[in-house]
């Protein structure tokens, strides 16, 4: 549900508990619904280690995204491993668009505009996602990259996404794209 007053203090209260939530969870986003709240609120950050090469990707502190709206920027789509916090243990290779422009407001109900690529652009889908009831592994095209993450740590680095969807016995190692 669009969020209709943000200064409401149900729904401040409700971002700070998500903040913390995501920080004592480990997790780089959470969605109000993965907290059991019917509202169209997203936290988020994207730490320094996971920036890319994209000049619209880069490290963003905590963010607050309310009744977000994004569309795709370009055609390019690309394959990242994706995991979540609403399934935890498991990871996936999902496909997302490599840019995109979101809109929506912060938690002080200025409006935002901004485009993101990379890393951030993927984690604000993931989080979009959750607005709209969908889960990431309904986004994975090839589900024999989807793994466990300790059936996943047992496979040496060099492992790669074309010899684990080609074996059996062989699984990505997560890191690599």
């Amino acid at each position: 549900d669009r969020v209709e007053d943000p200064h409401d203090p149900e729904i401040q209260r409700l971002i700070v508990d998500m903040k913390e939530t995501m920080k004592d969870a480990g997790g780089v986003g959470l969605a109000a619904p993965q907290v059991f709240v019917s509202k169209a609120i997203m936290v988020y950050f994207v730490p320094s280690l996971r920036k890319s090469d994209d000049p619209d990707d880069g490290e963003v502190p905590v963010s607050v995204l309310i009744n977000p709206e994004i569309e795709p920027i370009g055609d390019e789509i690309v394959d990242g491993w994706e995991g979540c916090l609403s399934i935890p243990g498991l990871q996936g290779v999902v496909p997302r668009w490599n840019k995109i422009r979101y809109r929506g407001l912060n938690e002080k109900g200025d409006e935002v505009e901004r485009i993101a690529g990379g890393f951030h652009a993927r984690v604000v889908q993931h989080e979009y996602d959750h607005l709209i009831g969908v889960m990431y592994p309904e986004r994975i095209e090839d589900m024999t990259l989807l793994g466990f993450n300790e059936e996943l740590r047992e496979y040496p680095p060099e492992t790669t996404l074309r010899q684990a969807a080609a074996s059996d016995d062989v699984v990505a190692h997560p890191d690599e794209p």
